[in-house]
C-alpha cells in the first residue's frame, strides 16, 4: 500500500508472484495464501485502472481458488477455509467494481451450472455486490 498507484511498475511480476501462492496450499494454516489475497486485494484497489486487462488471468485464479478450498479434505481448519473463501470473494468484488461489472456477467454461467453451495454462496455475493 505505500506504492499506490506506483505499483503498476511491477504488475507484471507481482501478477506471477500472486498466482504462483494462489494455486499451493501451504499447510492447514493457509498464512501464505490469507496473505497474498490481502495483497491482491490491496493491488486491485490501487491499481484499479490497470486491472480489466488482468482480468480472464485474474478471475481464473481466483475461481479454481474457491473451488480447491472447497473441495480440499485436509487438516485445514473450517475458520480457514471460511476465511479463504471470504477474501477471494472480496477480490472478486473489487475486480467486479473496477471492471464494470464484466465479472458479474463472466459469473452467470458459472454460478447457474455449480451445485456446490459454498462456492455457490460465494458467487453469489459477488453477484449481488453493488
Amino acid at each position: 500500500s505505500r506504492l499506490g498507484i506506483l505499483i503498476v511498475r511491477h504488475l507484471k511480476r507481482l501478477e506471477r508472484v500472486i498466482l504462483g501462492y494462489l494455486e499451493v496450499s501451504d499447510g492447514p494454516e493457509e498464512e501464505a495464501r490469507l496473505g497474498i489475497l490481502e495483497t491482491l486485494q490491496c493491488t486491485i484497489e490501487h491499481a484499479w485502472p490497470r486491472m480489466p486487462c488482468r482480468l480472464p488471468v485474474l478471475l481464473k485464479a481466483l475461481l479454481r481458488l474457491l473451488w480447491d478450498v472447497h473441495s480440499e479434505r485436509g487438516p485445514t481448519p473450517e475458520p480457514v477455509r471460511a476465511a479463504l473463501l471470504h477474501r477471494a470473494t472480496q477480490c472478486l468484488i473489487l475486480l467486479d467494481r473496477c471492471s464494470r461489472g464484466r465479472v458479474k456477467v463472466l459469473l452467470e454461467g458459472v454460478h447457474s451450472s455449480c451445485e456446490e453451495n459454498r462456492v455457490r454462496e460465494c458467487l453469489r455475493r459477488v453477484q449481488e455486490s453493488s
